[in-house]
């Protein structure tokens, strides 16, 4: 019996010609599985119908089309924000959040057709290698992971061409040599110009930030335990509301990231994001926090946010520190419970307010007017015993007790 290979299949130039290699090269039969994690395009929405026939045009024996928008939102993008991630303090995991997600439909398929091996289409350079097979061994360590881009040794132009040779469509030209990878959570875009990270990205890479709307307006998010349930007190579902919010706040020109960061392979890269929905909606969360998390607890949370962050970039979604950091966090969460209205503006979104029923925000402790119930009298004790180490060392150890002068030490 011919053995079988389930490839994750995007439709673009990569995984298009893999099938037809893996074919050629490795004399298996190709079941295509792409995976519905809210794609989008200009035109409204991926042709799914279009890349699955794609797919079996290129060789594949089956090609299969997943709808997981649902469980992207609730099982992935509700989780890195509960933690607050961006990668390196700027990046929100757009690829790394969607992988694991691909991750465990591949491993189902493969067990589904008695696959001995799954395969993507990530090249040696970049992050997506590592989290589709550390993923994979996580889950399914007896499957073998082959990735083709890491041995055909192909350029860009080469696989255009090879592309070509088997008369394999695509959408990919010479001329505009961009990679896109979108999902729920936002955009990515690769290759072409902006890989000099001096050039300017050209404003078509652009689609889901482009200015439209002309005047200002606010709109106010609510949280119950840390989980985002409606825009402006309309209820929604992670799904439908991570995508509204890519709508009305990419429609300011807001969510649009130009950064240089640190690939798991030690190699920088210039990346550009846009991310609209996913940055108002971590800033939305961080400031509740502010409002409702007690201060320790708040404190540790901030210093483990990133922790979290790098083990999802490394492809470590699927790790015990990370189940474990999994479960601190929806702990912390359990009062981070309220509203947040955000200010919209051309290229801006910005925190104008916040509201919680168990907010620690207690207005006669902090107002200076005559309302203040704060007992000033305890202060001066609290502030003595906070210093006392310090006064102790600063005199003893410093020579600091005498008129405010340092005492000489004859030993120095």
């Amino acid at each position: 019996m011919t053995k079988r290979v389930v490839l994750a299949y995007s439709g673009g130039l990569d995984t298009s010609i893999a099938v037809r290699w893996l074919m050629e090269n490795h004399g298996v039969e190709v079941i295509a599985v792409a995976v519905d994690v809210g794609q989008a395009s200009e035109a409204g929405g991926e042709d799914w119908d279009a890349i699955r026939n794609r797919a079996l045009a290129t060789g594949a024996v089956e090609a299969t089309v997943i709808d997981a928008r649902a469980e992207m939102a609730e099982d992935f993008c509700v989780p890195a924000l509960l933690a607050n991630a961006k990668y390196e303090g700027k990046y929100p995991l757009v690829s790394a959040l969607s992988r694991p997600v691909i991750v465990k439909h591949l491993v189902a398929e493969a067990r589904k057709h008695g696959a001995h091996a799954v395969a993507h289409g990530c090249t040696g350079k970049g992050n997506d290698q590592v989290r589709f097979e550390v993923g994979t061994r996580a889950l399914a360590p007896d499957l073998e992971v082959i990735a083709p881009a890491r041995l055909w040794g192909l350029s860009r132009e080469e696989s255009i061409e090879y592309a070509a040779k088997w008369d394999i469509p695509l959408s990919v030209t010479k001329e505009k040599l961009y990679s896109i990878d979108e999902n729920l959570w936002g955009k990515a875009i690769e290759c072409g110009v902006i890989e000099d990270p001096w050039n300017r990205p050209p404003e078509d890479v652009y689609t889901m930030t482009r200015p439209t709307a002309t005047e200002p307006s606010e709109v106010v998010i609510g949280f119950e335990s840390g989980v985002p349930v409606s825009v402006d007190g309309r209820a929604l579902d992670p799904e439908p509301l991570i995508a509204e919010l890519n709508r009305t706040v990419g429609s300011y020109g807001f969510g649009r990231l130009d950064m240089v960061e640190n690939r798991r392979v030690g190699i920088k890269s210039r990346e550009t994001y846009e991310c609209p929905g996913a940055l108002a909606l971590l800033m939305a969360h961080a400031d509740l926090e502010d409002l409702t998390l007690e201060r320790d607890l708040h404190h540790e949370k901030l210093r483990l946010e990133p922790r979290w962050s790098e083990l999802v970039y490394d492809g470590l979604w699927f790790s015990p520190l990370k189940q474990a950091l999994d479960a601190f966090f929806a702990e912390s969460q359990r009062h981070v419970t309220g509203e947040v209205r955000l200010r919209l503006d051309r290229g801006q979104c910005w925190v104008v307010g916040r509201r919680s029923p168990v907010s620690l925000y207690d207005h006669g402790l902090a107002t200076y007017d005559a309302s203040d119930t704060f007992r000033h009298q305890d202060a001066e004790g609290f502030v003595r015993l906070w210093g006392l180490g310090v006064a102790t060392w600063s005199a003893v150890q410093e020579g600091r007790a005498v008129g405010g002068a340092a005492v000489a030490d004859s030993n120095r």
